[in-house]
């Protein structure tokens, strides 16, 4: 097994200098990119005249894009032995183009610009998760994704606080806010390539086949097939966040609070992602995702519900506790569950199977919505998560 970077003061902790400084990284890039997200539905339909269905078909191609790649990245970081050069450049491609979408005049140039930013993302995911779980002893696999998703959520409330006082200053102007994103994003450049090293991998397979999905899912558990297919259930129920945004605005939430909304959803992922993870160190992984998917689908009933913008602010904080039980838990299965030698190909089949899943998710939930309006699209997303819930129960992770 590869030997993690064992500062021995902060073994205590049970986190290690590459995944404090991962942290820190993706601290300052989702400060960066959450500078523009919130803002983002309202760019889209009030500056450039888009819909729901334009929504659904932006957020979804980029998430499909980035999924896709991260099976790529993930898989040629087992073979290539360097997982920080594909985290360099998928930061640095992001960053670079992220506050560009200010300057789109049509929603298909934010179509294109989302496209290369999740290209970016895709390249860096599944290596960097990888990286996590070989900085890290393996009891400690979900405190550690637990804080890097602390510290992701925190950069998350840090970017839309920042929105808001550049909104404050300069009213309406969300190029110029776009563009001020870059500051953030590079700061979290200079930090990855000073202070994050690559680690020694486990050797590499013999045999090298052509990188497709079928010969990465062969040489899976079939554990961890089958909990990759309950994901990608649940996925076809997880549409984009930014229909929320847009429910919110429309129950009353005025388009200056918007980012407000956004950050104190960040908050209550921040600080519920590292105790769910080292309840999961302790208790088990299964139990924290099912109690996770439970809050998903009551949040999602209660949006298809709300006639008031009070609620919005509550369902939004509630929903923040879905992200913090879930997301630092699953990665933490996934290690559990790979082989070490294709632990880079097992976040790339997690992150593929939700983007399978995220496209005609969005597209499916966009469409439902105009056709039968937001109650209808919110209560489908609902039964959907409930199914998959269902179905992952009996599995057995241990």
């Amino acid at each position: 097994m590869a030997q993690p970077d064992n500062n021995s003061s902060r073994w205590r902790l049970g986190l290690s200098a590459n995944v404090l400084l991962l942290g820190a990284v993706s601290f300052f890039n989702d400060a960066a990119s959450e500078m523009i997200y919130p803002l983002l539905p309202l760019f889209l339909t009030v500056t450039l005249g888009a819909g729901p269905t334009a929504l659904g078909v932006i957020e979804g191609v980029a998430e499909s894009t980035a999924s896709f790649l991260k099976l790529a990245s993930g898989y040629l970081s087992d073979r290539v032995h360097h997982r920080k050069r594909w985290v360099v450049v998928g930061y640095l491609l992001a960053n670079l183009t992220r506050p560009l979408i200010g300057l789109a005049s049509s929603w298909f140039g934010v179509l294109l610009l989302r496209f290369v930013d999740r290209v970016g993302k895709g390249l860096r995911t599944s290596p960097r998760d990888a990286l996590i779980a070989e900085s890290t002893p393996q009891t400690s696999w979900g405190k550690a994704f637990g804080f890097h998703r602390a510290a992701d959520h925190a950069g998350a409330v840090a970017g839309p606080l920042l929105a808001t006082l550049a909104l404050t200053a300069l009213p309406g102007q969300y190029g110029a806010i776009f563009l001020l994103s870059l500051i953030p994003g590079l700061l979290a450049l200079g930090l990855l390539v000073a202070g994050v090293r690559d680690l020694p991998t486990a050797a590499a397979p013999t045999r090298r086949e052509p990188l497709h999905i079928a010969a990465a899912w062969r040489e899976m558990p079939s554990t961890l097939r089958r909990f990759t297919l309950i994901l990608l259930l649940f996925t076809l129920g997880n549409s984009s966040d930014v229909f929320l945004l847009l429910k919110a605005q429309q129950l009353g939430v005025p388009i200056a609070l918007i980012p407000l909304l956004w950050m104190a959803l960040h908050l209550v992922k921040m600080g519920s992602s590292l105790p769910a993870g080292i309840l999961s160190d302790r208790l088990g992984r299964k139990g924290m995702i099912v109690a996770g998917w439970g809050v998903y689908v009551l949040t999602y009933c209660g949006f298809a519900l709300a006639d008031a913008a009070w609620q919005a602010w509550g369902l939004f904080l509630v929903y923040g506790l879905y992200f913090g039980l879930t997301e630092g838990v699953e990665k933490a299965l996934i290690a559990d569950l790979a082989p070490e030698r294709l632990r880079g190909s097992a976040f790339g089949l997690y992150h593929l199977a939700i983007g399978i899943g995220a496209l005609p998710a969005s597209l499916l939930f966009g469409w439902v919505w105009q056709r039968f309006g937001d109650p209808a699209a919110f209560g489908m997303g609902a039964v959907i998560a409930l199914a998959a819930m269902l179905w992952l129960w009996p599995l057995r992770t241990h």
